[in-house]
Protein backbone atom coordinates (compact mmCIF):
# COMPACT_ATOMS: atom_id res chain seq x y z
CA UNK A 1 0.00 0.00 0.00
CA UNK A 2 2.96 2.35 0.22
CA UNK A 3 2.38 3.36 -3.44
CA UNK A 4 -0.65 5.56 -2.82
CA UNK A 5 -2.05 7.36 0.28
CA UNK A 6 -5.43 6.15 1.85
CA UNK A 7 -6.79 9.23 0.65
CA UNK A 8 -7.47 8.72 -2.86
CA UNK A 9 -8.57 4.91 -1.64
CA UNK A 10 -11.73 6.83 0.04
CA UNK A 11 -11.76 9.10 -3.08
CA UNK A 12 -12.51 6.01 -5.47
CA UNK A 13 -14.80 4.48 -3.32
CA UNK A 14 -17.29 6.81 -3.85
CA UNK A 15 -19.58 6.96 -6.95
CA UNK A 16 -18.71 10.76 -7.03
CA UNK A 17 -21.63 11.86 -10.15
CA UNK A 18 -24.01 9.91 -8.94
CA UNK A 19 -23.70 11.33 -5.28
CA UNK A 20 -23.51 14.81 -6.24
CA UNK A 21 -26.45 14.32 -8.20
CA UNK A 22 -28.63 13.41 -5.42
CA UNK A 23 -27.51 16.42 -3.41
CA UNK A 24 -27.47 19.24 -5.30
CA UNK A 25 -30.73 20.17 -5.84
CA UNK A 26 -30.53 20.40 -1.66
CA UNK A 27 -27.45 22.83 -1.74
CA UNK A 28 -29.05 24.69 -4.32
CA UNK A 29 -31.89 25.24 -2.61
CA UNK A 30 -30.64 26.41 1.14
CA UNK A 31 -27.68 28.77 -0.82
CA UNK A 32 -31.00 30.24 -2.66
CA UNK A 33 -32.73 30.23 0.59
CA UNK A 34 -29.77 32.93 2.27
CA UNK A 35 -28.58 34.34 -0.93
CA UNK A 36 -25.67 32.88 -0.46
CA UNK A 37 -22.20 34.04 -2.43
CA UNK A 38 -19.50 32.83 0.19
CA UNK A 39 -19.31 29.16 1.38
CA UNK A 40 -16.72 27.31 3.96
CA UNK A 41 -16.31 23.44 3.46
CA UNK A 42 -14.93 22.36 6.52
CA UNK A 43 -13.66 18.78 6.46
CA UNK A 44 -14.12 18.93 2.83
CA UNK A 45 -11.67 15.98 2.09
CA UNK A 46 -10.92 15.02 -1.69
CA UNK A 47 -12.92 18.38 -2.51
CA UNK A 48 -15.84 17.49 -4.36
CA UNK A 49 -18.38 19.49 -2.90
CA UNK A 50 -15.94 22.85 -2.71
CA UNK A 51 -15.34 22.15 -6.37
CA UNK A 52 -19.10 22.10 -7.37
CA UNK A 53 -19.65 25.03 -5.20
CA UNK A 54 -16.94 26.59 -6.95
CA UNK A 55 -18.57 26.13 -10.28
CA UNK A 56 -21.94 27.80 -9.18
CA UNK A 57 -19.99 31.12 -8.79
CA UNK A 58 -19.26 30.92 -4.97
CA UNK A 59 -16.55 31.54 -3.22
CA UNK A 60 -15.12 29.04 -1.19
CA UNK A 61 -13.04 28.41 1.91
CA UNK A 62 -12.47 24.72 1.74
CA UNK A 63 -10.07 23.00 4.76
CA UNK A 64 -9.44 19.60 5.89
CA UNK A 65 -7.01 18.29 8.78
CA UNK A 66 -5.62 15.74 6.02
CA UNK A 67 -2.51 17.26 4.18
CA UNK A 68 -2.69 14.30 1.54
CA UNK A 69 -6.68 14.86 0.84
CA UNK A 70 -5.88 18.87 0.26
CA UNK A 71 -2.83 18.23 -1.85
CA UNK A 72 -5.15 15.71 -4.30
CA UNK A 73 -8.25 18.12 -4.41
CA UNK A 74 -5.55 20.63 -5.37
CA UNK A 75 -3.90 18.43 -7.77
CA UNK A 76 -7.04 17.90 -9.20
CA UNK A 77 -9.57 21.19 -8.82
CA UNK A 78 -5.98 23.97 -9.36
CA UNK A 79 -6.56 26.84 -6.81
CA UNK A 80 -8.01 29.45 -8.70
CA UNK A 81 -9.30 32.58 -7.48
CA UNK A 82 -12.01 32.22 -5.15
CA UNK A 83 -11.26 28.64 -4.23
CA UNK A 84 -8.78 28.59 -1.47
CA UNK A 85 -7.28 24.80 -0.09
CA UNK A 86 -6.24 25.08 3.65
CA UNK A 87 -5.13 22.38 6.00
CA UNK A 88 -6.90 23.04 9.16
CA UNK A 89 -8.73 20.94 11.86
CA UNK A 90 -12.52 20.98 12.13
CA UNK A 91 -12.51 22.73 15.44
CA UNK A 92 -10.00 25.25 14.45
CA UNK A 93 -11.62 28.71 13.74
CA UNK A 94 -12.52 29.72 10.11
CA UNK A 95 -10.35 32.74 8.18
CA UNK A 96 -11.85 34.69 5.37
CA UNK A 97 -15.53 35.08 7.03
CA UNK A 98 -18.12 35.88 7.86
CA UNK A 99 -19.49 33.30 5.14
CA UNK A 100 -23.23 32.81 3.73
CA UNK A 101 -23.01 29.47 4.79
CA UNK A 102 -20.65 26.63 6.33
CA UNK A 103 -21.06 22.88 5.79
CA UNK A 104 -19.45 19.92 7.42
CA UNK A 105 -20.71 16.73 5.28
CA UNK A 106 -19.77 13.68 5.18
CA UNK A 107 -19.81 12.07 8.37
CA UNK A 108 -16.85 13.65 9.39
CA UNK A 109 -18.00 15.49 12.64
CA UNK A 110 -18.38 11.69 13.94
CA UNK A 111 -14.56 11.02 13.51
CA UNK A 112 -14.01 14.05 16.61
CA UNK A 113 -12.84 12.29 19.67
CA UNK A 114 -14.91 13.44 22.29
CA UNK A 115 -18.03 15.48 22.37
CA UNK A 116 -16.44 18.86 24.08
CA UNK A 117 -14.37 18.39 20.58
CA UNK A 118 -17.54 18.36 18.32
CA UNK A 119 -19.31 20.75 20.76
CA UNK A 120 -16.26 23.03 19.66
CA UNK A 121 -16.34 22.56 15.75
CA UNK A 122 -20.60 23.16 15.40
CA UNK A 123 -19.31 26.30 17.69
CA UNK A 124 -16.81 27.21 14.66
CA UNK A 125 -19.20 26.33 12.24
CA UNK A 126 -21.91 29.52 13.46
CA UNK A 127 -19.05 31.87 13.93
CA UNK A 128 -17.82 31.34 10.63
CA UNK A 129 -21.17 32.66 9.08
CA UNK A 130 -23.12 35.96 9.19
CA UNK A 131 -26.04 36.44 10.80
CA UNK A 132 -28.90 34.46 9.05
CA UNK A 133 -26.38 32.66 7.01
CA UNK A 134 -26.74 28.54 6.98
CA UNK A 135 -24.93 25.91 8.82
CA UNK A 136 -25.42 22.20 7.35
CA UNK A 137 -24.51 19.20 8.88
CA UNK A 138 -24.72 15.63 7.92
CA UNK A 139 -23.37 12.39 10.27
CA UNK A 140 -25.05 8.83 9.44
CA UNK A 141 -27.74 7.98 11.96
CA UNK A 142 -25.47 4.85 13.86
CA UNK A 143 -28.96 4.30 15.68
CA UNK A 144 -30.17 2.58 12.18
CA UNK A 145 -27.21 -0.06 12.14
CA UNK A 146 -27.57 -3.15 14.46
CA UNK A 147 -25.37 -3.32 17.35
CA UNK A 148 -23.01 -5.71 16.55
CA UNK A 149 -22.06 -7.51 12.80
CA UNK A 150 -20.29 -5.03 10.33
CA UNK A 151 -22.49 -3.79 7.42
CA UNK A 152 -20.94 -3.74 3.97
CA UNK A 153 -21.44 -0.83 2.67
CA UNK A 154 -19.35 -0.77 -0.60
CA UNK A 155 -17.54 -3.18 -3.02
CA UNK A 156 -15.86 -1.51 -5.63
CA UNK A 157 -13.06 -2.35 -7.97
CA UNK A 158 -10.66 0.81 -8.63
CA UNK A 159 -7.80 1.76 -10.29
CA UNK A 160 -5.69 3.87 -7.78
CA UNK A 161 -2.24 5.48 -8.64
CA UNK A 162 -2.00 2.74 -11.43
CA UNK A 163 -2.70 -0.41 -9.11
CA UNK A 164 -5.58 -2.75 -9.25
CA UNK A 165 -7.66 -3.03 -5.90
CA UNK A 166 -10.45 -4.44 -4.38
CA UNK A 167 -12.53 -1.85 -2.06
CA UNK A 168 -14.32 -2.76 0.80
CA UNK A 169 -16.00 -0.77 3.20
CA UNK A 170 -18.23 -1.06 6.31
CA UNK A 171 -19.59 0.19 9.29
CA UNK A 172 -20.23 -1.76 12.48
CA UNK A 173 -21.91 0.00 15.93
CA UNK A 174 -20.48 -0.99 19.16
CA UNK A 175 -23.39 0.39 21.90
CA UNK A 176 -23.81 3.95 21.45
CA UNK A 177 -20.34 4.64 18.95
CA UNK A 178 -19.20 2.53 16.25
CA UNK A 179 -16.42 1.80 13.70
CA UNK A 180 -15.89 2.07 9.54
CA UNK A 181 -14.11 -0.55 8.66
CA UNK A 182 -11.80 -0.72 5.54
CA UNK A 183 -10.01 -3.11 2.90
CA UNK A 184 -7.96 -2.76 0.41
CA UNK A 185 -7.25 -6.69 -1.68
CA UNK A 186 -4.41 -5.68 -4.51
CA UNK A 187 -5.89 -7.86 -7.34
CA UNK A 188 -2.66 -7.03 -9.41
CA UNK A 189 -0.01 -8.81 -7.19
CA UNK A 190 0.62 -10.91 -4.23
CA UNK A 191 0.71 -8.34 -1.95
CA UNK A 192 -0.98 -8.74 1.46
CA UNK A 193 -4.29 -6.82 2.00
CA UNK A 194 -4.56 -3.64 3.58
CA UNK A 195 -7.13 -2.89 6.79
CA UNK A 196 -8.27 -0.39 9.19
CA UNK A 197 -10.78 0.47 11.66
CA UNK A 198 -11.62 4.10 12.68
CA UNK A 199 -13.50 5.09 15.58
CA UNK A 200 -16.99 7.14 15.22
CA UNK A 201 -18.34 9.20 17.51
CA UNK A 202 -22.07 8.11 18.56
CA UNK A 203 -24.27 11.10 17.75
CA UNK A 204 -27.86 11.67 17.97
CA UNK A 205 -30.47 13.98 16.16
CA UNK A 206 -31.80 15.52 19.38
CA UNK A 207 -28.34 16.22 21.19
CA UNK A 208 -26.72 17.85 17.51
CA UNK A 209 -29.90 20.18 17.75
CA UNK A 210 -29.05 21.52 21.03
CA UNK A 211 -25.31 21.84 20.45
CA UNK A 212 -26.50 23.40 17.14
CA UNK A 213 -28.80 25.78 19.52
CA UNK A 214 -26.43 26.53 22.14
CA UNK A 215 -23.76 27.55 19.44
CA UNK A 216 -25.70 30.07 18.09
CA UNK A 217 -28.46 28.72 16.17
CA UNK A 218 -31.81 30.74 16.01
CA UNK A 219 -33.52 28.04 13.79
CA UNK A 220 -33.51 24.61 12.49
CA UNK A 221 -34.62 21.98 9.95
CA UNK A 222 -34.27 18.16 10.74
CA UNK A 223 -33.88 15.38 7.48
CA UNK A 224 -33.43 11.79 7.09
CA UNK A 225 -31.86 12.50 3.73
CA UNK A 226 -30.94 14.93 0.84
CA UNK A 227 -34.29 14.66 -0.36
CA UNK A 228 -35.54 16.42 3.11
CA UNK A 229 -37.54 12.94 4.26
CA UNK A 230 -38.72 13.26 7.64
CA UNK A 231 -35.80 11.95 10.31
CA UNK A 232 -36.47 8.78 11.48
CA UNK A 233 -34.19 7.67 14.31
CA UNK A 234 -34.90 4.00 13.35
CA UNK A 235 -34.41 3.83 10.14
CA UNK A 236 -33.01 7.13 8.28
CA UNK A 237 -29.88 6.82 7.15
CA UNK A 238 -28.37 10.17 7.66
CA UNK A 239 -29.18 12.84 10.20
CA UNK A 240 -29.27 16.08 7.96
CA UNK A 241 -29.53 19.21 9.53
CA UNK A 242 -29.92 23.02 8.38
CA UNK A 243 -29.53 26.07 11.22
CA UNK A 244 -29.60 28.96 10.56
CA UNK A 245 -28.27 32.12 12.88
Amino acid sequence: MALFHLSEVYDALVNWPKRLAREEPFYRQVFQQVGAKSVADVACGSGRHAAMFHNWGLRVEAADVSPEMIELARRRFGQPPGLNWTVRSFEQPIPSGPFDAAICVGNSLALAPNRETLALALRQLLDAVRPGGAVIVQVLNLRRIPEGPCVWQAVKKATVADRELLLIKGVHRCGPGGFVELVVVPTDSNEALHTEASALLGIEADWLQRALYEAGASTMSLYGDYQRTPFDREKSVDILVVARK
